[in-house]
């Protein structure tokens, strides 16, 4: 048996919404990109969502709407994929790192306080794996110090915090549609989603060459825009979401099923709807468990090996994150998608139990 460990959906839905934009001759900035923004803004709840190139391209052009500059700085785990950080850096700012939580793997609130200083411009709440961020404290902490926080969504559509959906509550969300995501656009692509009219409007115009009207740019931008047949793969995809969601959470209750005593499973805190984008257990001998999945035709990942405090590029220096530092040598993403069958979880399993015995 053969396991991928994520697959992307398509029927002759998308196929056929992907023919019709090929057959219409508009490619970018059409009703595709119009209504998919529609959309998705009444599924996140909030009053405006913004296509662009990719979910790096929604933290970036935030980043530029919430005006981060050079010697500013920025708070994010550390224990996240590097595009959480890095347009910050892009911009001359200065990450600030933090240690997450060791249970859900997202940024720890107890440790923001210390964190903040005076240059302090934003934090950035990452749903990691598919978890909420513990949103109230990081709210109730950033609005004390009057600071922006933008909820990093890329890996959570669809998850929830008491109730409310991931990318509502923060200043600004973002959203990747990369194809392994929980759904995507068949390539690269993003969201931002906020319900602060300003910000929309920046961020809209940023995407565009920082203009409204064809040929006057207001604002120095970018061409970072979403065209007509992601957005058209991606309104399609949406339709799916909430079933595919249900899929993924079935299977991640399988998981933990049959994998409990086996090797450390994933929490899911008690106020969280966990999407899990990815399933991630913990192991010792994380290396040879991979090892013996593959050489069973189990595909696995490792997310993330290397923090980005301890990326050459970021040139962080010396930073001490324990919690991090620990789990980079542990974990383990098991395939996980809603294609999955009960016959390959199980299959999963045995083999882990296998490895583990």
């Amino acid at each position: 048996m053969h396991i991928n460990f994520s697959e992307m959906y398509v029927d002759d839905d998308i196929r056929s919404a992907v023919a019709q934009v090929l057959d219409s001759g508009r490619f970018i900035k059409g009703n595709n990109l119009r209504q998919f923004e529609q959309e998705f803004a009444e599924f996140c709840n909030t009053e405006y969502a913004i296509g662009v190139s990719s979910g790096t391209s929604a933290i970036l052009l935030t980043m530029m709407a919430l005006g981060i500059k050079k010697d500013d700085e920025v708070i994010v785990p550390s224990h996240t994929f590097i595009a959480s950080a890095s347009p910050a850096k892009f911009l001359g700012a200065t990450p600030v790192y933090v240690d997450v939580d060791p249970e859900t793997y997202t940024i720890d609130p107890t440790q923001l306080e210390d964190a903040i200083s005076a240059n302090t411009k934003a934090i950035i709440a990452v749903h990691l794996y598919g978890h909420p961020a513990d949103m109230d404290p990081i709210m109730d902490i950033a609005t004390s110090h009057n600071i922006p926080v933008v909820e990093d969504a890329c890996q959570a559509h669809a998850g929830e915090y008491k109730g409310k959906r991931t990318g509502s509550m923060g200043d600004i969300g973002v959203f990747s549609f990369f194809p392994s995501k929980n759904m995507t656009v068949a390539g690269d692509g993003g969201m931002v989603v906020t319900s602060n009219e300003e910000l929309a409007e920046k961020i809209s115009m940023l995407r565009d060459h920082g203009r409204k009207e064809k040929y006057v740019s207001d604002m120095l931008g970018l061409n970072l825009r979403l065209s007509e047949i992601p957005a058209a793969v991606g309104r399609e995809q949406l339709k799916h979401l909430p079933e595919w969601t249900d899929r993924r959470r079935a299977v991640a209750a399988e998981y933990d099923r049959l994998l409990a005593d086996v090797v450390d499973t994933p929490t899911a805190a008690a106020w969280a709807k966990h999407v899990y984008h990815l399933y991630v257990i913990q192991t010792d001998d994380r290396d040879g468990l991979a090892q013996y999945l593959k050489d069973n035709g189990i595909s696995t990942g490792i997310h993330y090996p290397v923090p980005v405090h301890k990326q050459p590029c970021m040139e962080a220096g010396d930073v001490e994150l324990p919690v991090t530092d620990t789990l980079v040598d542990r974990i383990l993403s098991l395939p996980m998608h809603p294609q999955m069958t009960d016959e390959q979880v199980q299959y999963v399993a045995e083999k882990i139990q296998e490895w583990v015995q």
